[in-house]
């Protein structure tokens, strides 16, 4: 018998993948609410800003057009905030990640994730035909360091997030400092969720040439439909990484709209600013366990009650949140919840108290 041609799908894709927050056009046709609190997927509430929204627009006259390769002026912005570090670019941080994991990462070599975490490490890994070793987090959600440098010290790659989705833990720079000294590969940090914690990283870019610091403007800069993300890397692995990116990954509008972004600051201090009073009030008001947070998030611990059943319950009552059961690592007990838009605050902090 001619065999289907689904058995040559790779085994790694034949089941599995990212998983996805649920969509609030769905609770709301569900329950029969005119807005839904979109809480599951650490969104900035607010419109992108208005120097982005016009950039954009000025930018779609020119879409006839492949876009430029070496976002050159997305460079020139990032660096003027940030310091003259070499930087990438890619079509939101998985691109990023997609495009180091595929210069780096061959089939069986061993990459090392800290877990609880984010989960397209393993799926960009795992297409490589990588070897993945997730090594667990301490009890308060701590990387081990001693651990953690035991287990990577002759892995190619490792991943850290800090802060951690979906924790919100904050790693030292100091920790990351003594990784790096002690391992013979490279760790891709995982910035997603800096600019909502009082660390800084970058500094260790001058010390060390094993480390990639990946960042988004998909958070604090609100640009998640666009897909932007970027990194600072050793100036040796810049031209690694032009090599093995997808040609024109980052569109035009996309990028446009970042270099407008960056040139307001004020709309992204307002967002801090607002993430910070509100995750204060949640861990005062919130009636359960809430994870210290340097994120746009918190994590809150529900036992008995599983995150799927406070994840529905809280659909019901019109907030969308996001269920940590897929995080591997992380128990069944555990939801995570975004910092919104005032409303959207107070409608969860209604609900959860009512659970």
């Amino acid at each position: 018998m001619k065999p289907s041609p689904r058995s040559l799908v790779r085994s790694c894709f034949q089941n599995g993948g990212y998983v996805f927050a649920g969509k609030a056009e769905d609770i709301a046709a569900r329950y029969g609410f005119s807005e839904v609190a979109r809480l599951a997927s650490n969104e900035n509430p607010s419109p992108p800003s208005e120097a982005a929204q016009a950039a954009a627009a000025r930018a779609i006259l020119s879409c006839n057009r492949y876009p430029g390769t070496t976002h050159g002026e997305l460079i020139k912005k990032l660096q003027e905030i940030n310091g003259s570090y070499p930087v990438v670019a890619g079509a939101g941080m998985d691109g990023v990640i997609e495009t180091v994991v595929r210069s780096l990462i061959a089939c069986g070599d061993r990459v090392v994730v800290s877990s609880p975490t984010f989960s397209f490490y393993g799926l960009a890994v795992g297409a490589q035909g990588g070897i993945i070793d997730y090594l667990p987090r301490g009890s308060s959600y701590e990387v081990d360091t001693e651990s953690f440098i035991t287990a990577a010290r002759d892995a190619k790659l490792s991943f850290i997030c800090s802060p951690n989705n979906p924790t919100g833990t904050v790693t030292a720079p100091e920790d990351i400092a003594c990784i790096l000294e002690n391992i013979n590969g490279i760790l891709f940090l995982d910035n997603a969720y800096v600019e909502f914690s009082d660390v800084d990283y970058l500094h260790l870019l001058d010390q060390y040439d094993n480390l990639i610091i990946g960042r988004t403007m998909s958070k604090v800069y609100g640009l998640a439909g666009f897909r932007v993300g970027y990194a600072f890397v050793p100036e040796w692995f810049r031209p690694c990484y032009i090599r093995a990116e997808t040609p024109f990954a980052l569109n035009a509008v996309s990028e446009a709209a970042a270099i407008g972004a960056l040139s307001d600051r004020s709309y992204a201090d307002r967002y801090i600013s607002h993430v910070t009073e509100w995750r204060k009030r949640f861990r005062e008001e919130i009636p359960y366990p809430v994870a210290p947070s340097g994120a746009n998030f918190v994590m809150i611990d529900l036992a008995p009650r599983t995150g799927k059943e406070a994840m529905d319950a809280l659909a019901r009552m019109g907030v969308l949140v996001r269920s940590c059961e897929s995080f591997p690592g992380l128990g069944e007990t555990f939801i995570r919840v975004s910092i919104g838009a005032d409303w959207e605050c107070e409608r969860f902090l209604s609900a959860i108290v009512s659970l």
